[in-house]
């Protein structure tokens, strides 16, 4: 294939940032759905900011009340991504688990912001899912020492949807995202729902890299990831590479990764050994957005609205092919990036600007670092 626009360090940052809130907002309505059901839902598939899948019924038709999801709100996708850029802008330096729990937990506990699925503000964790409340039981509650608090979560995409960040501090550096994403990961997640935090961070690192295409962003993610999670990433990416455009992939990339997945075929009802700890399942979000990414030849719409006529977990799908497309120099459209700020009542590029600050101090320290070493290893040698 040949390679995506390219940009400047922040102009890749704020791509992928606010694609992936934009990817998660046209995602969040369509959440739990087959791609069936959203085409009879919506008179076909979606082609941008939906509404709320029950209407003006949202407040209290379950499974999703009381969450407004549609009408270009963002999700906990955005929220936690947001929160670990704060982290970063406090740290201003690598992370680890340690770091997730000196200040990301906190940030979750004390600090109202606005939620836009609430329309208040609240606390997020009063927003966040019971796999993200984790951090807050295991670490606050628990004392557990952060490096190994994730043992015993459900394994899900859960850290994986929020670790674009460490990828951009980590630009085309994909092996040295991976172990950041797994260090930090490690107070939220194990086994596979761990190892795909470090393989989505390789692939925003990856993305990154000047001249990067869809192909070496793949190749980026074989070359770290192990076990179920590489496997299904090869399966689905092979799929990927017969098709060129989301509607006749839909089903081959669901077919490809379905033997690695845990869920199983009904999205709300998952199986009984669904998200549990094994070395040979992945979880269904990163191959499928890395293999939308390859049908799409990176283009930005293309990606995500593949991701989110995919349904299942598709505003998390959509936040992660959305990075990797931004990254790879495809924006997301000017109106739905304009509108999900709008409706979400959030800043989506400060807080890409402020990372891109965070990230050429990192790097600097890295310099000096690996200079300081190489003098060391010279005087050794």
């Amino acid at each position: 294939m040949t390679p995506t626009r390219t940009g400047t360090l922040e102009e890749r940052i704020i791509h992928s940032l606010v694609g992936a809130a934009v990817g998660d907002a046209l995602g969040g309505p369509v959440e739990g759905y087959t791609p069936e059901q959203i085409t009879e839902r919506h008179g076909g598939r979606v082609h941008g900011i939906v509404g709320p899948w029950n209407g003006d019924d949202w407040r209290t038709a379950r499974p999703i009340a009381p969450y407004h999801k549609g009408d270009g709100h963002v999700t906990d996708d955005t929220l936690m991504t947001h929160a670990l850029i704060r982290v970063y802008a406090a740290v201003r330096d690598h992370l680890d688990a340690y770091a997730i729990a000196e200040h990301l937990v906190p940030d979750l506990m004390t600090t109202p912001r606005w939620i836009p699925e609430l329309g208040a503000e609240a606390l997020p964790l009063q927003r966040v899912f019971l796999a993200e409340k984790w951090l807050v039981a295991r670490i606050h509650y628990g004392h557990i020492d952060p490096r190994e608090a994730g043992t015993g979560n459900i394994v899900n995409c859960g850290a994986a949807m929020y670790m674009a960040p460490v990828g951009l501090v980590n630009a085309a550096n994909p092996a040295g995202a991976y172990a950041e994403a797994l260090d930090i990961a490690g107070a939220h997640q194990s086994s596979y729902g761990r190892e795909a935090a470090g393989v989505f961070a390789a692939a925003v690192a990856a993305a990154c890299a000047p001249g990067a295409t869809p192909d070496s962003v793949v190749g980026a993610c074989l070359s770290v990831a192990k076990d179920g999670t590489r496997a299904a990433i090869e399966s689905v990416c092979e799929t990927a590479t017969r098709h060129t455009d989301f509607e006749s992939a839909l089903r081959p990339l669901r077919e490809a990764v379905a033997p690695y997945d845990t869920v199983g075929p009904d999205y709300r009802a998952p199986s009984l050994g669904a998200r549990r700890p094994s070395r040979v399942h992945a979880i269904e979000e990163l191959p499928i957005a890395l293999g939308m990414v390859v049908v799409s030849g990176g283009d930005y719409r293309h990606a995500v609205l593949g991701s989110v006529n995919y349904g299942r977990d598709c505003d998390s799908i959509a936040t992660m092919s959305g990075a990797l497309a931004g990254a790879l120099g495809s924006p997301a459209p000017r109106d739905w990036a304009k509108t999900v700020a709008e409706s979400s009542r959030l800043d989506l590029e400060t807080p890409a600007r402020t990372l891109a600050e965070v990230t050429r101090e990192v790097f600097t320290k890295d310099v000096r670092r690996r200079r300081a070493h190489e003098s060391a290893f010279a005087e050794l040698s």
